[in-house]
């Protein structure tokens, strides 16, 4: 239990507030050894509860009244930057002046420069932008206690190890450095060298094979029947919710282009695509106006998409353990999950491989699929954009208090609604999505009109 090792009564009813009710195996083996100011190495994947592991000994070392950075967490992408920010901040409820600051790219710097004059506890960010800040000047890591780095395999693969060369030199040598991965290469242990100290080993064991409520099926197909295979296994189901992936931006795209020809409700996630474009995608699959993600392996890990009912590999990945992230996006919470792969005569051999780590498929021709002869179904939602978010101080409570109360619409009609920097996002049902659309532009939110965008 948390009060084993957390004093502050406020601490526990926050952690209890947010329905942390019992430590999960990495919460329990690495939580003591932090406190202790033991560095660590601590084999856990997305969804293990490793933020709270390294988050809670974070929070409770802190010296609030000291407006110095003192611990650093750094992360492979923007997406799990953010994503480990914003639990750190559930965490940090119980006390009203600890402040965390992100550092990504894809955002301008100037504001994040701003934010930083005015002090901040801790930084979360990717190796690239805290780096441009240390070489500015506009940060200063002198005082840091702790450094995490944060799915750490991800970060060699992406080749940020120079950079977090880089940053570790800027810190002081005498520091608690917690190292948190999925996998661990020879890259992993020399990294650990150089960058610890006496470092204890955190290891949960873990099934090798997914849990055995992801159903997994494989079609066996010429390269020329995917499209149409890919179509037939998509009218057959009746999962609201799909991640296809491809090896390739180029092939996502070309997929994603492919789908919407077809009817489909498809968005796409890549790289290339704009930061504001790829919050928009994940934002609208997430709330339920997409059925459909095409993405590259950036949405396998690190991403939080909840509720996502099949899988597709409509290319097999190159590793198993990019195999095993892809399909792990379905089927949580002891929910049923389906993962679906078409299997190449050229993907024979790495499929042969799966199967001899026991992952178990039922194998289907494409004779077998009989998609009814109607057009796709539409998502169940669309998404409403309001010029305005926390910036303008809007809260979800005045945009459901103007649907329900001006404009005469059952709550349970509303979706999401999700409230961004400078625009918030609510999604409606389709038949009341014209409804809700025509009504908050002839009307006021707080008092005040703001531009309105219909999406998906």
């Amino acid at each position: 239990m948390f009060n084993a090792y957390i004093q502050d009564p406020k601490m526990l009813q926050n952690l209890n507030d947010l329905g942390y009710v019992s430590m999960t195996p990495i919460q329990r083996e690495c939580i003591p050894l932090a406190l202790e100011g033991k560095d660590l190495i601590a084999k856990a994947k997305t969804g293990s509860g490793k933020t709270a592991a390294f988050g809670l000994p974070l929070l409770m070392a802190l010296h609030v009244n000291s407006m110095r950075i003192q611990s650093v967490v750094l992360c492979p992408t923007r997406e799990l930057a953010e994503q480990v920010s914003a639990e750190l901040r559930r965490l940090a409820r119980f006390a009203h002046n600890i402040k965390i600051v992100t550092l990504c790219g894809g955002t301008r710097f100037v504001p994040q420069c701003i934010s930083l004059e005015h002090g901040a506890h801790i930084v979360v960010g990717t190796p690239g932008r805290i780096l441009q800040h240390l070489q500015e000047k506009t940060i200063n890591f002198e005082h840091i206690k702790t450094l995490v780095l944060d799915e750490a395999d991800r970060m060699l693969d992406m080749g940020f190890f120079e950079d977090i060369e880089k940053i570790i030199a800027k810190m002081p040598t005498k520091r608690q450095t917690l190292l948190f991965s999925a996998t661990f290469p020879k890259e992993i242990e020399q990294m650990c060298k150089e960058v610890q100290h006496d470092a204890l080993h955190v290891s949960i064991e873990e099934e090798k094979t997914t849990s055995s409520n992801i159903a997994q099926i494989c079609y066996r197909v010429e390269p020329s029947e995917k499209e149409e295979a890919l179509k037939g296994v998509l009218l057959e189901s009746d999962a609201k919710s799909v991640i296809i992936f491809c090896k390739t931006k180029v092939g996502v795209s070309e997929l994603q282009g492919y789908l919407v020809d077809e009817g489909f409700d498809a968005l796409s996630l890549h790289g290339d695509l704009e930061q504001i474009d790829r919050d928009e995608h994940l934002l609208l699959f997430a709330n339920g106006s997409a059925q459909i993600l095409v993405a590259t392996d950036l949405a396998s890990r690190g991403l939080d998409i909840k509720d996502v009912e099949m899988v597709i590999n409509y290319e097999l990945p190159q590793t198993m353990e990019i195999y095993t992230h892809r399909i792990g996006r379905t089927g949580r919470m002891g929910k049923e999950g389906l993962a679906v792969s078409f299997v190449t005569p050229r993907e024979e051999s790495f499929f042969e491989e799966l199967k001899e780590a026991n992952f178990t498929f039922t194998c289907k021709s494409i004779g077998d699929l009989n998609p009814p002869l109607s057009q796709p179904k539409k998502a169940l939602y669309i998404t409403l954009c309001i010029d305005a978010g926390k910036k303008q101080k809007m809260r979800a409570g005045d945009i459901l208090g103007t649907l329900t109360k001006d404009l005469g619409l059952s709550g349970s009609v509303i979706g999401k609604i999700d409230i961004l920097e400078k625009f918030s996002y609510v999604a409606i049902e389709r038949a009341y999505a014209d409804k809700a659309f025509n009504g908050l532009c002839a009307t006021t939110i707080k008092n005040r009109r703001f531009k309105i965008w219909k999406l998906g």
